[in-house]
């Protein structure tokens, strides 16, 4: 069962220069589900994430995270909005000399003191916090093993942790699944899904693989040269909607 509205744009457009990232791309992703970002290289899915986070203004348009104009907050207003949101990269950004627990602790360091940090000293609520999330990922047994020894989808999987941790209500994933075999990709795609449903948290993940797409995602969006080309559930995504993408 789909929730609130978590983050939408409507109507954003974006050049750089004489390139036209995206061109009134409108869309949504609500509490609970996972909305899929499809299209290839240059379609205009990192520019959608770049807008979410308010590393990029939009030219026109409205930015919406959480209830709030993102693209209008400034200064400790928009620190406290980005707390709200997960990230979860390709390339995992794990401190590989770091545990896993200790990688997902630093998903509260906006919430956590600054001799907090420095010592690594946090407070037990938020280790407990930390092992929670990452029980929920399948990894409370390794919790305390170093994160370069880790697969690399198990890597990805702590990545999710520390998003969680950060207790934000939105994740994106900006092409998580990308560097892994497919059976570490499926299992990070499951992840995102159960945790979605089971914690009402919205995700929006930019994926390639269509099949994945289809069969983790509750939403697809489909862009092309910057412009919505396809919305709608899996099932509709044939092969006309394939082909527009």
């Amino acid at each position: 069962m789909s929730g609130e509205v978590a983050l939408g744009l409507e109507r954003v457009s974006k050049r750089f220069g004489a390139v036209v990232a995206l061109d009134g791309v409108s869309l949504t992703a609500r509490e609970g589900e996972v909305t899929v970002l499809l299209g290839p290289s240059g379609a205009g899915k990192s520019t959608v994430f770049r807008c979410l986070t308010a590393l990029e203004q939009p030219d026109s348009g409205e930015v919406v995270v959480r209830g709030a104009r993102i693209d209008r907050l400034q200064g400790r207003a928009l620190r406290e909005a980005r707390r709200a949101i997960g990230l979860v990269f390709q390339q995992h950004n794990l401190v590989g000399r770091l545990s896993a627990i200790d990688n997902v602790l630093s998903g509260r360091l906006g919430a956590t003191p600054t001799w907090r940090v420095l010592a690594r000293r946090f407070a037990p609520a938020d280790r407990q916090l930390a092992l929670a999330c990452l029980d929920r990922v399948g990894l409370l047994d390794r919790a305390y093993e170093r994160a370069d020894r880790l697969s690399g989808g198990q890597q990805q999987r702590v990545a999710i942790a520390r998003a969680l941790a950060q207790r934000g209500g939105v994740v994106l994933a900006d092409e998580p699944v990308a560097s892994l075999d497919p059976e570490s990709a499926e299992h990070v795609m499951r992840t995102l899904r159960t945790i979605a449903r089971s914690s009402g948290i919205a995700v929006l993940c930019s994926l390639h693989q269509v099949e994945l797409a289809r069969r983790f995602g509750d939403v697809l969006v489909g862009l092309r040269g910057g412009r919505v080309v396809f919305t709608g559930a899996p099932e509709a995504f044939d092969e006309g909607a394939r082909g527009r993408v």
